[in-house]
């Protein structure tokens, strides 16, 4: 088959990447490198069934072409990352919510099984834990930027869902909970790669907020299985399905795990919000994922528990270092 994946020189997309042409499918790349890095796909070299082209979901008679070409659209190009969304809240509406609709409009068209890529962050304030697809968004008001990301991804899902009941377009939305693994930097304010680093290098390691809040971490190789499983099920079509871990840890203790699978000396310090981000920030007390639907549809179940994440991601980031040294 042929796939087009709108932001795979990603950190997801680059393993999704991976895993599709090693079952023998033609891949197309397209990412305009804003997060994204050619380094993400360094390990597939020039294969012949990859294609990588340097553009923008935004332009859309380069998105009329690939989508035409394309059997299946993986939509993964969007802003991420909270620094990035507190810093850039215009870029991030736009790119998620237009760049989004020129591929729904594209693959309608069509008619290309599309899948929309949103987050767990649409869950919001909800205290409703774990959180179920079909639950109440509990969005933060609108002069918290924070909540930007979470709206524009909702929007994308009730877009998606009007494109499949309107139009007949099968598409299937993912909300991805945290995930993590190797390629995966901290560059945005991804919290596991940013305290492997520091543990590593004998920095503080940074906790914002007081610690307590709690997220569910899942192995990058798990998502992406979970992923191809849908596509192949012909009961996720038109559906909202989580993706994740439902181990839940608070950001502290998982501070002091990764201190200790590092052997680490580097002391713990809590940073506020607003030296973090921004004054007034507001975050998700819980995130914790209810995985019942996506049980149902393919069997998934998360493989590699958080000490076995936390191994693939110190070894990912002791390569990198040395790297960094070596050059």
């Amino acid at each position: 088959m042929k796939f087009l994946l709108t932001g795979g020189a990603g950190f997801v997309g680059s393993h999704l990447a991976d895993a599709l042409i090693a079952q023998g499918h033609h891949i197309t790349v397209l990412d305009d490198l804003s997060t994204g890095s050619l380094d993400n796909l360094a390990q597939l070299g020039s294969h012949p069934k990859l294609r990588v082209s340097i553009d923008s979901v935004m332009n859309e008679a380069v998105m009329t072409e690939l989508i035409a070409e394309a059997d299946v659209v993986f939509h993964l190009a969007a802003a991420v990352g909270v620094k990035l969304i507190v810093e850039a809240p215009v870029r991030t509406i736009e790119t998620n919510v237009q760049g989004t609709e020129i591929v729904l409009r594209q693959a309608a068209r069509h008619n290309k099984m599309t899948v929309i890529f949103s987050t767990s962050e649409v869950y919001g304030k909800s205290t409703a834990v774990p959180f179920s697809e079909d639950a109440d968004l509990v969005m933060g008001p609108t002069p918290k930027h924070r909540w930007a990301y979470a709206c524009s991804k909702a929007i994308d899902e009730f877009l998606a869902l009007a494109y499949h009941k309107e139009k007949g377009l099968p598409v299937i939305i993912v909300r991805l909970f945290n995930t993590v693994g190797p390629r995966q930097t901290g560059r945005y304010g991804m919290v596991v790669p940013n305290f492997v680093r520091q543990a590593l290098v004998g920095e503080p390691i940074t906790v914002h907020g007081d610690g307590t809040q709690t997220r569910s971490f899942t192995y990058v190789g798990d998502v992406v299985r979970g992923l191809i499983a849908l596509l192949h099920e012909p009961r996720a079509v038109g559906q909202v399905v989580n993706i994740g871990n439902d181990e839940e840890i608070s950001i502290m203790e998982l501070a002091r795990r990764v201190k200790a699978a590092t052997g680490s000396r580097s002391e713990i310090v809590l940073v506020p919000y607003d030296q973090a981000y921004e004054a007034g920030f507001e975050d998700m007390p819980r995130r914790v994922p209810d995985l019942t639907r996506i049980a149902g549809l393919v069997g998934y179940a998360p493989t590699l528990d958080l000490d076995g994440i936390l191994a693939t991601v110190i070894e990912d980031q002791r390569a990198r270092l040395t790297a960094a040294h070596q050059r």
